[in-house]
Order: C-alpha cells, then structure tokens, then sequence
C-alpha cells in the first residue's frame, strides 16, 4: 500500500492525469500535440487552446477531426485545479515541443 502511494505521489500531475486516459486512444499524446501546434502555433497560444479546451471541451474548438470526436467523444471538462492545470499543460509543451530540438 505505502510503495503504490508513493508511486502515485511521484508521478507528476500529467502522467497521472492525462497519460492514464490517453493511453487507449489510437491518437498518441504527440499527434496530439502536432495537430494544437499546427493551429495555435506558438506556445502561449497552445497552452491557452489546450487549457481552454479541458476547461470547456466542445466538438467545435476540439483540434481533433470530426471523425475522430464522432468515434471517442468528447471528454468531461476537467477536475483539475487552475495550477494543476497549468502544471500539466508544462508539462506536456516540455515533452513534446519541437522548438530546440531541431538540428
């Protein structure tokens, strides 16, 4: 019990948030990303899309296409605190950002 707890509080809020549910969809983390940085561009505009989003998911702003929504939906809006949030969005852009890792 204590090592699965301790395991838990060691993930980050992403990992436990967001990787968890992920990991059943056939659209990776990373295509994800992909799809928010062709719309939004640059980072700020991609965290406040994401963020907006999660707050109030709708098939309308959701970067994911029609069909993709039609088949898995849209998910409830999120339970996570506003600097819960902010810590997994960080997370994410830091994961997956392409800015500096090009050569």
């Amino acid at each position: 019990m204590i090592l699965l707890l301790s395991t838990l509080n060691a993930e980050n809020v992403f990992e436990r948030n967001c990787v968890t549910c992920h990991q059943a969809l056939p659209a990776t983390l990373q295509e994800m990303f992909k799809r928010y940085l062709l719309i939004y561009s640059s980072e700020t505009n991609v965290k406040a899309g994401i963020k907006h989003y999660l707050r109030y998911p709708s098939k309308d702003i959701s970067a994911m296409s029609d069909l993709f929504v039609d088949t898995y939906g849209i998910k409830e809006p999120t339970h996570l605190s506003p600097k819960e949030l902010d810590e997994a969005v960080d997370t994410y852009w830091e994961k997956f950002k392409v800015f500096g890792k090009l050569k």
